[in-house]
C-alpha cells in the first residue's frame, strides 16, 4: 500500500497547496497539475504491482479510526486495482489538458478549481481502495462534494447552478440507499469491514440487491436514474467532464460488481433485472444522444448508453452463471469490465475534444459549427479516433470489448433456455445501439468538422496549444492498448 498511500498524500497535499496559492493562478496551476501528475504516477505503480506482478495477492492495511464501527481499512485486490487504472490514467491526461484549459488567470477561482480536481481524484481512489463501509461512505461523500463544486465552477451561469443542485440531490438520494445496503450487509457482523459482510437471509438479500442497484445506479446514470448526468457533465469544465464521465460514474459499476460478490449465491431474477436496466439505458441513451444539438450534452447521453452496454454484459453474465454456463459468464463479465476501461479512454478524449472546439469557437451548438477540420486538423483527427472507438468500429478498443459481449451472447444461444432468450435481446440491442451510435457520431463529426464554417468564430478558429493537444493525444494513442487478456482481471473472482 506504500505507493497508493503516497499517491493519496500527494493528491490531497497538492489540493490544499493549490488553494493556498491565493491570488496567483499560475502558481495554483503548477501545483495542482503537477500534484495530479505525480499522484497519478505513484498510484499507477501500485496498480501495476497488483495487476501484473502479484496476481491475486491483496495488499491491505488496518488502523484505528475515530468513527463508530469505522477503521482505516484499505485493500488493493485485482478488481479495485483494475478500476483504479483509468482513474490515474485519465486524471493525468486531464491535468495536462486542464493546465491550458483553465489558464493561468483566475486567482483564487483557479486555486479552488485545482483543489477540487485533486480532491476528486483522491476521493475516487479511496472509494476503490476502501475496505470498510464507514470509510467508503466518507470517500463517497467527499467525491460527491468535490465534483459538485466543479460542476458549479461557472456558478454565474444559471445552467451550472441548476445542474449542480440536481447533481447534489441525486447524490444524496443514492447515499441513503447505500447506507441501507451496508446496514443489511453488516447486520450480523461485529465490524463494517468488507470481509466481515455476510449475505442477508431471505428477502433481505433481494432488498440489498435493489438498494445497490438504486444507490450505485444513480451514480452510474442508469435509466431512469440518469436525470442528473446530462445536466451536470455539460456544465463542468471539459477536463472535469472527461473525468466525471470517464471514471467517476464507474464507481457505480464497481459498487454493483463488489456488491454482487457479497450477495453470492445470486437469486435467479437479479441477472434479468440488470439486463433490463442495461437494455433501457443503452437504447434510451443512444436515442437521446442522437437527438441532441449541443456537443457536450450529446456526449453525456452517450455515457448513459455505454453504461447500458456494461450492464448488459454484467446482467447476461449473472444470468449465465446462475444457469451454470461459466464460459458465457466469463466472456460477458470480461467484456463488461473491458468496456468500462475502454469507455474511460475514448469518452475522456471526446469530452476534451469538445472542450477544445468550444474554447476555439465559443459554442457547442452543432448548428453553429462546421468546417473545423481545416482550422483544427489535429483536434479533428483525435476526435475522429474517439468517435470511431465509441461507435464500436474495428480495430478500435470499443469494438474489442463489445465483441466479447457479442461472443458471450452467441455462446448463450446454445445453452440453457433463460440465458438463450436474454441473449437474443442483448444481440438485438447491441446491433441497434451500434448502428445508432455510428449515425450519432457521424452526424456530430460532420456537423462540427466537415463542410464550411457557419460563423466568423469558426473561420477564425485554430488548434489549441501544446498542453491541450497532449491531453487529447494521450488517450487517442491508448485506443488500441487495452487488448488485454481477460485472465489478468480474474473475472470469475468478482
Amino acid at each position: 500500500m506504500l505507493f497508493f498511500s503516497l499517491s493519496f498524500i500527494v493528491l490531497v497535499a497538492s489540493a490544499f497547496l493549490a488553494l493556498a496559492a491565493g491570488g496567483s493562478g499560475s502558481r495554483a496551476r503548477i501545483i495542482g497539475a503537477g500534484g495530479a501528475l505525480l499522484g497519478s504516477a505513484l498510484g499507477l505503480i501500485a496498480v501495476v504491482k497488483v495487476l501484473f506482478l502479484t496476481g491475486a495477492e491483496t495488499y491491505a492495511a488496518w488502523s484505528a479510526f475515530a468513527v463508530p464501527m469505522g477503521r482505516l481499512s484499505l485493500s488493493l485486490d485485482p478488481l479495485s486495482a483494475f478500476f483504479l487504472l483509468p482513474v490515474y490514467l485519465l486524471t493525468a491526461f486531464a491535468a495536462v489538458y486542464g493546465a491550458e484549459y483553465l489558464g493561468a488567470g483566475g486567482g483564487r477561482r483557479a486555486g479552488a478549481a485545482w483543489c477540487c480536481f485533486n480532491l476528486l481524484t483522491a476521493s475516487m481512489a479511496l472509494v476503490f481502495a476502501s475496505a470498510n463501509a464507514v470509510l467508503f461512505m466518507l470517500a463517497w461523500e467527499a467525491m460527491a462534494v468535490s465534483s459538485f463544486l466543479l460542476v458549479a465552477y461557472d456558478h454565474h451561469k444559471e445552467q451550472a447552478r441548476r445542474a449542480a443542485w440536481i447533481y447534489l440531490v441525486a447524490g444524496g438520494a443514492g447515499a441513503l440507499a447505500l447506507l441501507f445496503l451496508f446496514s443489511l450487509l453488516g447486520a450480523s457482523a461485529e465490524t463494517l469491514d468488507f470481509p466481515a459482510f455476510a449475505r442477508p437471509e431471505g428477502a433481505a438479500a433481494s432488498a440489498a440487491f435493489l438498494a445497490a442497484l438504486l444507490g450505485f445506479g444513480l451514480k452510474a446514470g442508469v435509466v431512469p436514474l440518469h436525470v442528473w448526468l446530462p445536466e451536470a457533465h455539460p456544465a463542468a469544465p471539459s477536463h472535469v467532464s472527461a473525468v466525471m464521465s470517464g471514471v467517476m460514474i464507474k464507481t457505480g459499476v464497481y459498487g454493483l460488481i463488489r456488491t454482487m460478490g457479497w450477495l453470492a449465491p445470486w437469486d435467479g431474477w437479479w441477472g434479468p433485472a440488470l439486463l433490463l436496466a442495461g437494455l433501457a439505458s443503452g437504447l434510451v441513451g443512444v436515442i437521446f444522444a442522437l437527438a441532441q444539438h449541443d456537443l457536450k450534452r450529446l456526449l453525456a447521453y452517450s455515457s448513459v448508453e455505454n453504461i447500458g452496454i456494461i450492464l448488459m454484459g454484467l446482467g447476461l453474465g449473472v444470468t449465465a452463471s446462475y444457469a451454470g454456463s461459466t464460459t458465457v459468464a466469463g466472456l460477458c463479465f470480461g467484456g463488461a469490465l473491458l468496456h468500462a476501461l475502454n469507455h474511460s479512454l475514448f469518452k475522456g478524449l471526446l469530452f476534451m475534444g469538445a472542450g477544445a472546439v468550444m474554447r476555439a469557437t465559443g459554442t457547442g451548438e452543432l448548428e453553429a459549427l462546421g468546417g473545423l477540420s481545416k482550422k483544427m486538423p489535429r483536434t479533428a483527427l483525435y476526435f475522429l479516433a474517439g468517435a470511431a472507438a465509441i461507435s464500436g468500429l474495428p480495430p478500435f478498443n470499443g469494438f474489442i470489448s463489445e465483441f466479447l459481449i457479442f461472443l458471450g451472447s452467441f455462446g448463450a444461444l446454445r445453452g440453457p433456455e433463460a440465458p438463450a432468450l436474454w441473449s437474443v435481446a442483448v444481440l438485438l440491442a447491441l446491433a441497434a445501439i451500434g448502428g445508432l451510435a455510428g449515425a450519432c457520431f457521424a452526424r456530430a463529426y460532420g456537423a462540427v468538422f466537415l463542410g464550411e464554417p457557419r460563423s466568423s468564430r469558426c473561420r477564425a478558429a485554430a488548434d489549441c496549444g501544446t498542453p491541450m493537444l497532449a491531453g487529447l493525444a494521450l488517450p487517442a494513442a491508448d485506443r488500441k492498448s487495452t487488448r488485454l487478456n481477460s485472465s489478468h482481471w480474474h473475472v470469475s473472482r468478482m
